[in-house]
């Protein structure tokens, strides 16, 4: 008898071990809304890395859409990426609310330029977020709006600087 109640035991030590974790991912995403009418939810679930420590590595969120433009000019959308917090959970989520005119530079390009196909993104600075293996990655965009991403990674090595 006592060697059954050992091997229930191990066999539910086993089950919170390796079932838990997948239990907790499909909860995660259940905590993020649905979008509402005229958005999408994109969502990015991040793998556990292999050869780097979560700390140093960052996501670049990159949100536009690809558009038909000159080669020769730089080209942003503006708007801006919300960072929220899901009501009693207290995970984040990033929210566009909307993608405003295309702006560029004003080079001169030839009559004869070809047009090219590019994504364009949201001008400013990089926006970078905690890689979190743990928790996916949420964005509510306009429909018609791409959500891309970058990885970034710290390099093991550091650099004394000098005194001044």
């Amino acid at each position: 008898m006592g060697e059954n109640v050992n091997a229930i035991r191990l066999l539910a030590v086993l089950c919170l071990i390796f079932v838990l974790p997948e239990v907790q991912a499909v909860d995660n995403l259940q905590a993020f809304p649905a979008a509402e009418q005229g958005m999408v939810r994109h969502v990015l679930p991040l793998p556990k890395p292999e050869q780097a420590e979560e700390a140093d590595l960052k996501v670049e969120l990159l949100v536009g859409r690809t558009v038909e433009i000159d080669a020769g000019n730089r080209y942003f959308f503006s708007g801006q990426i919300a960072k929220e917090t899901v009501s009693g959970w207290g995970f984040p989520s990033y929210i566009v609310s909307q993608l405003g005119p295309l702006a560029g530079t004003l080079m001169a390009t030839g009559p004869d330029a070809a047009k090219v196909r590019r994504f364009v993104a949201l001008g400013g600075e990089p926006y970078l977020i905690r890689y979190n293996s743990r928790l996916p990655i949420v964005v509510y965009a306009p429909e018609g709006v791409e959500v891309r991403y970058r990885l970034w990674r710290a390099s093991p090595e550091t650099t004394a600087i000098d005194r001044g």
